[in-house]
């Protein structure tokens, strides 16, 4: 089962297109209401597997303190602008859509940072700690931003929202934690890292394409009535995608060295989509469903837009000096 589920989240550019499709043909034939009763199950099953192996003690490691602080600067002090900017001018009269835009910018970094960053031989112990800072930041900052910059266009409640957030994000984180600590007292830290940790992250994988299959489910109908919108909802999101990208690979070729520049982008373009997913459909119901179309859209963006960085990552920044190293080995061998 454990292969299976780290097949299917390495393959996330073809799980999540595949989900979608599936919720999208149930919700045109079969019935919906009994899905809402799913999205909490889901939502937990999304966010405590990732916080078992989150190494918050990292947070507390020094050496890359510019990378970080100009990681943090892209994620609140530019992205969510950004994304609301574009909200307003792509969905002006769909405020929700709006909403599930700029919850996608909101929530920065997941374990797809960390992945990633490894992935383009980047500085994995930077990545590390954008992903913890990031997300205990986007969650605080989360209903602060939907209220400041949203909060005349759709009905929220600041305090429903922050108890949405307690519930996702730092009850999890809690739990995780506590069973990180059981786990590495009972077995120690060798067998949590290399046996036991490893088979957390990708339950994770289930929460998510669950919450896509009744994402998709909830607005079937809908799509289906007015099939362009899909059209519409991909327009923005190639824009924010690709400004973020442009921004960060810019910031961390002028400003640092190679490893923390590819954590750079990493860090500020990779969003927590699932904590958005989950924000969207548990504070804001039956409206929220417009958001988490739009957030489950935007999963097939952000896998598929960092899968091709990887591959240019070599001519935008250089190759690694491991690379080269071992280049030079074989080239040695070889004469």
């Amino acid at each position: 089962m454990f292969r299976l589920l780290r097949t299917i989240t390495k393959n996330l550019i073809v799980a999540i297109p595949v989900m979608m499709t599936a919720g999208f043909l149930y919700g045109l034939y079969g019935p919906t209401a009994w899905l809402k009763s799913m999205i909490v199950p889901f939502t937990f099953l999304m966010v405590y597997p990732m916080m078992v192996t989150l190494k918050v003690k990292s947070v507390f490691e020094g050496g890359d303190g510019r990378a970080q602080i100009l990681t943090q600067l892209i994620n609140f002090g530019v992205i969510p602008f950004l994304a609301a900017g574009a909200g307003l001018l792509f969905f002006a009269d769909r405020p929700y859509m709006a909403l599930g835009l700029l919850l996608a910018g909101l929530v920065p970094t997941s374990g797809m940072t960390i992945s990633w960053t490894g992935f383009a031989k980047g500085n994995m112990s930077a990545a590390i700690k954008m992903t913890v800072i990031g997300l205990v930041l986007g969650s605080l900052a989360t209903p602060v931003y939907v209220q400041s910059l949203m909060g005349a266009a759709i009905e929220m409640s600041l305090a429903a929202v922050f108890r949405q957030i307690v519930f996702i994000v730092f009850l999890p984180m809690a739990l995780g934690y506590a069973t990180q600590r059981l786990l590495v007292r009972r077995y120690g830290m060798a067998a949590f890292k290399k046996d036991i940790g490893p088979k957390f992250p990708p339950l994770s994988t289930l929460g998510v394409l669950g919450i896509v299959f009744v994402a998709l489910a909830l607005k079937a109908r809908t799509i289906a009535a007015a099939p362009g919108m899909l059209v519409d909802i991909l327009i923005p999101l190639l824009l924010l995608y690709g400004i973020n990208f442009a921004l960060s690979t810019v910031a961390g070729k002028w400003l640092l060295p190679r490893g923390d520049a590819i954590a750079l982008v990493y860090g500020s373009v990779m969003r927590n989509l699932s904590i958005a997913l989950a924000i969207a459909i548990n504070a804001f119901g039956e409206r929220g469903s417009d958001a988490a179309l739009v957030i489950a859209m935007a999963y097939i963006v952000q896998v598929q837009s960092a899968a091709w960085y990887v591959r240019f990552t070599p001519k935008i920044f250089g190759v690694c000096k491991e690379e080269l190293e071992a280049a030079g080995e074989l080239y040695k061998q070889k004469a």
